[in-house]
């Protein structure tokens, strides 16, 4: 009942707000508002350009990370360089989602490093569709690779090694094998990549502005510029309709075709087929290319931040710094403060909620995870209006407080942890809770004793989770802000709109610091408890 009460008031409540406040008018129920947004000549054109973005970055995004994932599963790169590829990729996850931004005006903007010093072009003009296209594919193609990586791993390989033997040349084989068999991992990839794209308003906000508008930051604009939560609410409400149609799409258009390759039948799984020589060396290229830009623009962040100003006075300083640690230390403190009380409290729901689904046979519980997974699917300009809306008034007013923040990272992020808490509980044999409480213990001490311990793995996923997205996200976040709590990503925005490059610079590269730090935590005391685990359990079995 705590579960379900919790998610009623945080995830089902901001909904119906939205829905509630893009439909009334002053007589009641009306269309007025959708249709007002809808019939003005601007938000139509910025809703179209919206999709095509998305479609672009939703197609470059997965074919990218097909490219990466490829290369990393059938190219035979060796240890170090896969781990230098993963290594790479992870950056764009971890730091806020607008870096890439910055490096991209720095490098190709009217006074850019490679355009303008390097190459000694004037007036280039990086802004619009081109360079917000560049930005997001970098930012979200880790998202296709990861998913990508894990398909590609688990084909059997078998069935193209048949192929291979009856005559099939290594291109053909592709085409009509390995290619069909990965459709759900490129469904899925795309539809990551496309729902990403089409919620980020702040890479448009500052590489597209009006030559390239699009929906999410209309709507920014119409709430915080406007202060019009109707027309804000409607813009935001009409951003759920093309992902909800790419999202039936893509379960249609798997569904009708059966992809299965590992099955229960006994037999030794062949050797993943090598590239060809032209194949593994294009591939090499292009992730090699990806790779090097990626660093490049990372580097060029680091260096913005330690010199006065890059592209015309590269002389040393720490100025930028100095601001980070005076006026915008309180967006630090503010920051580091919700995301250490969200991590836990993110990570132990994540546990609560999958153990609940999986191991319990209370009713609604499917229900409950469904709920739960829909709040992280929808797009954060959405429920960040929906938590505005909602908590702005009786009965509950949460407005310009930390907790309306960190209820918004916990309900929205949480459900990585919950997934994980799924997986790992349904390869756990019951027998392990059954002789527990057949020796007497409760099942509160089952839980603690037992399951608990079992499913730290996916606790620490779920912390880290949390804390990623509560140091990098800021589309939901952006309406949350107030004078007393402030975010890190939002002061980065704030330096890139005013044109203080090498201070957004600065703050960049203590987020990312920050969470390198806390991931290199996380992963030791993963490693110290599964040790713990693993002598935990073995000491049951023998008793």
């Amino acid at each position: 009942m705590v579960l379900w009460a919790a998610l009623a008031l945080f995830v089902c409540y901001p909904l119906a707000r939205v829905v509630t406040e893009a439909f009334h008018g002053e007589a009641g129920f009306s269309l007025g508002a959708v249709g007002a947004v809808l019939g003005h000549w601007a938000n139509r054109q910025a809703l179209w350009n919206s999709l095509v973005l998305a479609t672009l970055v939703g197609v470059g995004g997965t074919a990218l990370g097909f490219a990466f994932a490829l290369a990393v599963v059938r190219a035979r790169l060796g240890r170090v360089v896969t781990f230098l590829l993963d290594a790479v990729t992870v950056l764009p996850l971890i730091s806020p989602p607008f870096v890439s931004a910055i490096a991209i005006i720095f490098s190709f903007g009217p006074r850019g490093f490679l355009t303008y010093h390097l190459l000694g072009l004037s007036g280039v003009q990086i802004y619009g569709l081109t360079g917000t296209l560049l930005s997001e594919v970098l930012t979200y193609f880790p998202l296709a690779y990861l998913t990508l990586r894990g398909v590609l791993a688990s084909l059997d390989p078998n069935l193209e090694d048949m192929a291979l033997s009856l005559g099939a040349g290594r291109g053909h084989i592709f085409r009509t094998v390995t290619l069909p068999l990965t459709v759900p991992g490129l469904a899925n990839s795309f539809l990551l990549c496309f729902a990403a794209s089409l919620a980020d308003f702040a890479t448009p906000l500052i590489l597209a502005g009006q030559r390239y508008p699009v929906l999410p930051t209309q709507a920014y604009l119409q709430i915080t510029g406007l202060y019009d939560f109707h027309g804000g609410a409607a813009l935001s409400l009409v951003l759920l309709g093309p992902a909800l149609v790419v999202f039936l799409l893509q379960r249609y258009w798997v569904g009708r075709r059966v992809f299965v390759t590992v099955t229960g039948r006994a037999g030794p799984r062949g050797e993943r087929p090598r590239l060809g020589a032209l194949a593994r060396s294009v591939l090499i290229a292009v992730c090699g290319l990806t790779a090097l830009l990626i660093l490049y623009f990372y580097a060029l962040i680091f260096v913005a931040s330690i010199v006065r100003a890059l592209g015309a006075n590269h002389a040393l300083t720490a100025a930028h710094y100095r601001v980070v640690v005076t006026t915008g230390w309180k967006a630090v403190r503010d920051t580091l403060i919700i995301a250490l009380i969200g991590m836990p409290l993110g990570g132990l729901y994540g546990v609560a909620l999958g153990y609940l689904v999986t191991r319990t046979e209370a009713a609604g519980r499917r229900w409950m995870e469904f709920v739960a997974l829909m709040n992280y699917a929808l797009p954060g300009t959405i429920v960040g209006i929906g938590y505005l809306l909602a908590f702005n008034r009786p009965p509950l007013v949460l407005t310009g407080t930390a907790a309306i923040i960190i209820a918004c990272y916990v309900f929205r992020y949480s459900p990585a942890g919950i997934r994980a808490t799924v997986a790992l509980l349904q390869q756990i044999d019951q027998a392990l809770e059954e002789a527990s409480t057949s020796l007497g213990a409760s099942r509160l001490v089952t839980f603690r004793r037992v399951v608990l311990p079992l499913v730290l793995p996916a606790f620490l996923a779920g912390l880290a989770v949390v804390f990623i997205r509560s140091m990098t996200a800021i589309s939901a976040t952006i309406f949350l802000v107030s004078v007393n709590w402030t975010l890190l990503t939002v002061r980065i925005l704030e330096a890139i709109t005013e044109l203080e490059l090498g201070t957004a610079s600065a703050f960049a590269m203590l987020v990312i610091a920050l969470v390198y730090a806390m991931l290199t935590l996380l992963g030791w005391g993963l490693r110290r408890l599964r040790t713990r685990e693993a002598g935990a359990v073995a000491s049951l079995l023998e008793a």
